[in-house]
């Protein structure tokens, strides 16, 4: 079957500035769903902060494998429902891939639980990426290091928890550095974040950078059922202990409480 991918873009600066415009005809995320859809094995949708419940409703979201999220300008916009439902899907199983400026994301910054902050600069100086986990899936087929002519800089440090890989370090013409690429784990879903992505530059035309998505959907997603009920907590009673036990000891809950969360 088909990866389910949706391309969630905030769709703004695509409708408001002309370079963006001219460079993404359609938009960022009709570009990077187009470039998905070249593999057979994936089947890539878009969504974007104008629609009702932003193109994410539950429904929508039950039957999607792997969910990637571009924003910039409006991430205070993001209504916090459908901020949870992100997360809710992500901890049961779906796959997560935020681009660029989603470092600011809503739901990134919940999973990640820190302030995911960073260093910038928009010179249009060039890139250079650099695979720093040369048998990882992400990177497969790619050369160990290639370049992109205009970027806007990120530098550390960024704020963001240990990653369980670091997948690419990013060099820039004015000297700084930057983990470029990082994967995560929060419940059963997979999450990437990939830095390349300004708006003013054509980054999403590249090549290697449409492989790294390609390769990053197949990476995320989680060929197992979605999990159901993560966030409850049940209570194992005395008589379905896997061994005998006797109760002993003062209890604060009675029987058929459901507990504090």
């Amino acid at each position: 079957m088909k990866i389910n991918t949706i391309v969630w873009g905030e769709n703004i600066h695509d409708q408001t500035s002309p370079v963006v415009a001219e460079l993404y005809p359609g938009g960022m995320h009709t570009c990077i769903a187009n470039a998905l859809n070249v593999d057979e094995n994936i089947n890539a949708s878009t969504a974007t902060l104008q629609e009702d419940e932003h193109g994410l409703t539950e429904a929508r979201m039950n039957e999607t494998d792997v969910l990637i999220w571009w924003g910039h300008a409006a991430h205070g916009d993001v209504d916090d429902k459908v901020v949870e439902r992100v997360v809710q899907q992500v901890w049961s199983g779906m796959g997560l891939i935020l681009l660029h400026s989603s470092h600011f994301a809503k739901p990134f910054k919940q999973l990640m639980g820190t302030p995911c902050g960073l260093t910038w600069r928009e010179a249009g100086e060039r890139e250079r990426l650099w695979v720093t986990s040369p048998n990882h899936p992400i990177v497969n087929g790619l050369p160990d290091h290639f370049e992109l002519e205009h970027e806007e800089m990120y530098g550390e440090p960024f704020s963001v928890p240990e990653p369980l890989e670091t997948v690419f370090i990013s060099w820039f013409q004015g000297g700084e550095v930057f983990r470029s690429g990082l994967t995560y784990r929060r419940g059963a879903g997979n999450i990437f974040y990939f830095r390349p992505g300004h708006e003013t530059y054509p980054t999403y035309h590249d090549d290697n950078i449409k492989k790294v998505l390609v390769n990053a959907v197949h990476w995320a997603n989680n060929s197992q059922q979605r999990r159901t009920n993560m966030t409850d907590a049940p209570n194992t009673t005395v008589d379905n202990a896997l061994e005998k036990i006797v109760e002993r000891g003062l209890k604060l809950h009675a029987d058929g409480e459901e507990g504090f969360k």
